[in-house]
């Protein structure tokens, strides 16, 4: 395959590729056809090219990653610093903190920085950042887009990523050099995504959903065929059709009856609903995509066959929680620490806790819990609501359980004494 660009009077148009005469291959010479040319490994059975942008296409495929983009992108991340084995204190001096509370570059914040790492995970495998570095350590990433960058492993078991400018300069880059996060792998050192092993369905629900909207386009409830044994003058045909279009217009006319002459009859024709019903079968396909993301159904609004009432729900829920987010909050979390961060006392974590930010019942049903069992102080609650402190709420209330309290032990072994006494008289 050769790459030739256009001069001359073919600039004006844009030709179709030609089939070379001598060694075969196929002549490109447009970017269009470029373009169709590199994607012509991603074509389904169904004939769809399925790239990322078009996957997103596709509303399942978009929910998904729409969701799982939520988890990352909206959860505060912690840097956090072990003073002592059992002692925990906030690391707001490191230049973590910064990359992920404040800038991660000079025009993106950290919600949009996570948010856009986590689709390219989701949508093309991997995500890459350039470390840009500094006196104090990485002073910004700089995302580069996965389609670019190229992940080898050298004989030496070392990794490099060549990665590809715009201009065409191809630059290697080490891997220390490389804030990189990728899921599930099979090699190693480069993920997988979901789109390519949900190509065929991906694709399956483009073609369905582009021949919807061919099928009701043409107007799938007007559906007939007029016919006569006579041949329409001009005048008859030209009222025909324009009253024809009126109906297909719909509006005030819709329902109403069509006048017809010169012998024409009317044959209804249309698709009735056992005909339509083909389309319920993209449902199923959204399903499979769900699946591939896990995702539950009922998060994407097909709730037919589940319950959408209670505990059903919640555990499902919570389902999701335990095995799609964590997965992601771990993916993250290890790849800051790995890439990023170089102090063993250091380290970055996700605060689970704010999942509940928006439901006030239960955080503060957890805030009492912590209260009654002396885990939280007052303050320490007021400190999670971003409250100021008040005085005296520094104190750890005792637990109701009070079975090792020694002044207790002892008032129950007097009661039981006493007892005792009273049987024998």
């Amino acid at each position: 395959m050769g790459f030739f660009p256009r001069t001359g009077s073919t600039a004006a148009s844009a030709p179709r590729a030609a089939t070379q005469s001598a060694g075969g291959g196929t002549l490109i010479v447009s970017p269009e056809q470029l373009e169709e040319a590199l994607r012509s490994g991603n074509i389904s059975a169904a004939g769809e090219a399925v790239t990322p942008e078009r996957a997103l296409r596709v509303a399942a495929v978009y929910g998904c990653v729409r969701l799982r983009c939520t988890g990352p992108a909206t959860l505060p991340l912690d840097i956090k610093r072990r003073v002592d084995e059992r002692t925990r204190a906030d690391a707001s001096d490191h230049f973590a903190y910064r990359l992920f509370r404040r800038r991660p570059n000079q025009w993106q914040k950290p919600h949009q920085f996570k948010r856009m790492m986590q689709a390219h995970v989701l949508l093309r495998g991997n995500a890459y950042a350039l470390k840009v570095p500094g006196v104090r350590g990485t002073q910004a990433l700089i995302p580069l887009h996965p389609g670019r960058v190229q992940t080898k492993q050298l004989d030496d078991l070392s990794i490099v990523h060549d990665w590809t400018r715009k201009d065409g300069k191809k630059i290697r880059l080490r891997q220390e050099e490389v804030f990189h996060l990728f899921g599930l792998t099979l090699d190693g050192i480069t993920g997988v995504t979901p789109i390519t092993y949900a190509r065929e369905t991906i694709g399956t629900s483009l073609a369905m959903g582009q021949y919807a909207g061919k099928v009701l386009g043409r107007g799938a409830r007007v559906s007939g065929s007029l016919q006569t044994d006579n041949q329409l003058s001009e005048t008859a045909y030209d009222r025909l059709k324009e009253s024809t279009e009126e109906f297909r217009a719909g509006g005030d006319r819709e329902g109403d009856f069509m006048i017809l002459e010169e012998g024409l009859k009317y044959e209804r024709i249309s698709l009735s609903l056992a005909d339509l019903e083909w389309i319920d079968a993209q449902k199923l396909s959204w399903a499979e995509i769900a699946m591939f993301y896990g995702v539950p159904p009922h998060m994407l609004g097909m709730t037919e066959k589940s319950t959408s009432w209670g505990t059903g729900i919640e555990e499902q829920r919570q389902g999701f929680l335990d095995f799609t987010a964590e997965d992601d909050f771990t993916m993250w979390e290890e790849g800051i620490n790995a890439d990023l961060i170089a102090e063993p006392d250091v380290y970055a974590r996700f605060n689970r806790r704010a999942f509940v930010r928006g439901n006030i019942k239960a955080r503060w049903a957890a805030y009492v819990n912590a209260l009654q069992w002396g885990v939280y102080s007052p303050n320490k609650v007021l400190e999670l609501e971003d409250e100021n402190p008040r005085e005296g709420g520094d104190i750890f209330y005792p637990p109701p359980n009070t079975a090792g309290d020694a002044s207790a032990q002892s008032k129950d072994d007097d009661d039981e004494d006493d007892a005792a006494a009273n049987r024998q008289r």
